[in-house]
């Protein structure tokens, strides 16, 4: 894995939470109404399968480059041997990191066939994002160029919807959602990957490191 970004946010996140508690006290806590993260070309998991967890930022170039090795061992082995859920870590020090992965979930709520497609795109285009290019232009612009962006991958009659999505506070609650969640797992840094519930050492992100990781898992699966 190459040298990743990472930040020391879940002492943030530990913070806040208590900061929370103190104010509404234990009992107002209440968890999301769903599990965080994106299922990969599939809308449940196979508990018989291996389980890939990966955490990425869609304009974190480590992510980007991580993600073709890992999609070649999926298509590998295929869904029903191995399974992979993505969460969203919306970096703080990216600045349009939180904007992107709010638009994936507003696009995976419309259509879910249509999220990695989205995904990959931030991937390829992520530079426009990055925050050199981007810091003398308004937020607002930022928002009408990804969701014009965004249209085009998933469809020109999702425009409005799409659009409306960044006004809809759940949007905006779901990646909250799950910048809290990466941090409850002690995920700082993008990409992570954890293989059933474990994390995988930084620089085993290659397709060579996956096989050699994922071959002996699949094996001691067959005829479960």
């Amino acid at each position: 894995m190459a040298p990743k970004y990472t930040v020391s946010i879940v002492i943030l996140l530990l913070q806040s939470q208590l900061l929370i508690l103190f104010k509404s006290g234990a009992a107002d806590y209440t968890p999301p109404a769903k599990s965080d993260g994106f299922g990969y070309k599939t809308h449940s998991i196979n508990l018989n399968s291996v389980l890939i967890e990966a955490f990425y930022d869609p304009v974190c170039p480590y992510s980007r480059d991580s993600w073709p090795p890992l999609r070649k061992a999926l298509h590998h082995y295929g869904h029903h041997r191995v399974s992979l859920v993505v969460h969203l870590l919306p970096l703080p020090y990216h600045d349009n990191a939180f904007v992107a992965s709010r638009a994936l979930h507003i696009v995976n709520g419309l259509n879910t066939s249509a999220t990695y497609p989205l995904l990959e795109w931030f991937f390829k285009n992520q530079e426009k994002f990055y925050n050199a290019p981007t810091r003398n232009l308004s937020r607002a612009s930022i928002v009408k160029e990804i969701v014009k962006s965004a249209t085009e991958v998933v469809g020109k009659s999702h425009y409005k919807s799409i659009k409306n999505g960044f006004n809809n506070t759940n949007t905006d609650l779901l990646t909250r959602v799950s910048f809290k969640y990466a941090a409850s797992r002690g995920v700082s840094g993008t990409p992570t990957f954890y293989v059933n519930g474990f994390l995988l050492p930084e620089g085993s992100d290659n397709y060579t490191t996956w096989r050699k990781v994922l071959d002996p898992l699949v094996g001691a699966n067959k005829g479960v």
